[in-house]
């Protein structure tokens, strides 16, 4: 899937109406339950992603946008759009819709505190005596990009002038293509760079412009180190790792459970034994997999 496959939007919904009162009733498009068991329906079968009933009133104002684009009159034209030949350009557009993507530089410090100290100490100490040694981190479901830039200011603090004979390669992935491309321009609002340490932001960071307005823009150093790509997580998987770790925070709980074994089950495939997986706050692999022990709060090692 970024990526995440992206988290949907934790914004509360009015659940304070009935049900029925998100459905009919008089507003610019009309929206019935059958349409929006379609577009669930979809959503599941692209991303893997469960859109609960409560998100109902989030999908309509979504996607009521998307309908002002195309100057469609009703969701009956686009449920239709949907399922014609037409609508095979169109399921990009509603998996970026229904998807939001909260991240911030730094999110979860204490994850970035073990990769410093654990898992950049273990992989050297792996590959000491190799004249060009490898090391492999992948931040799956990157959002628009501060998880796998802060990974990167960790690698390049944690490791100095001795990170150049390394080769040391960051992935990033999301299923949100305009994500994907933020995350490559590495241009972010003033405000979305306030978690960043002033002394790593002065030695990293430059001065740049986003719409007009200044902004916090990624360095070469950083740049260099991270390679964006467009990934949904339950299809197929072109890279082989094998990884020292991989960051996929806030995504599983939106996957049922046959979507979150198949994600972690690869995972663990390419994983190196004794690699880290680094899931988010609200999330566990408790009942969902053996192939992991816990090595600390949401971090696991492959076994």
């Amino acid at each position: 899937m970024t990526a995440r496959p992206p988290a949907l939007s934790d914004a509360p919904v009015a659940t304070h109406r009935p049900m029925a009162a998100v459905f009919g009733g008089t507003r610019e498009f009309h929206f019935e339950r059958h349409h929006f068991e379609l577009i669930a329906g979809l959503l599941h079968q692209l991303a893997g992603i469960a859109l609960a009933p409560h998100k109902a009133e989030m999908v309509y104002a979504r996607l009521a946008r998307r309908l002002r684009e195309l100057r469609l009159s009703d969701f009956d034209d686009y449920c239709a759009m949907l399922q014609s030949e037409e609508g095979a350009g169109e399921v990009g557009y509603l998996v970026n819709a229904l998807t939001t993507n909260l991240t911030s530089f730094y999110r979860e410090a204490h994850h970035f505190d073990f990769l410093s100290s654990v898992v950049v100490p273990e992989a050297r100490q792996r590959c000491a005596g190799a004249s060009r040694p490898r090391l492999r981190l992948w931040s799956a479901g990157c959002s628009s990009g501060p998880e796998p830039y802060t990974m990167a200011m960790v690698l390049v603090s944690s490791m100095g002038a001795d990170l150049r004979r390394w080769d040391a390669r960051i992935l990033a992935t999301d299923i949100d293509t305009h994500m994907v491309e933020t995350a490559r321009r590495g241009v972010y609002p003033l405000s979305g760079a306030t978690g960043i340490p002033p002394a790593i932001r002065q030695r990293f960071t430059h001065d740049g412009l986003l719409d007009g307005e200044p902004a916090v823009a990624m360095g070469d150093e950083l740049k260099r180190l991270v390679t964006v790509k467009p990934l949904n997580l339950l299809e197929r998987w072109p890279m082989s790792g094998p990884f020292d770790a991989i960051f996929c925070r806030n995504v599983l709980i939106y996957f049922d459970r046959g979507g979150r074994t198949q994600v972690i089950e690869n995972f663990a495939r390419l994983l190196r034994s004794g690699g880290y997986l680094f899931l988010g706050h609200s999330e566990s692999l408790y009942g969902v997999s053996t192939l992991f022990q816990q090595a600390g709060p949401t971090i696991y090692r492959r076994v």
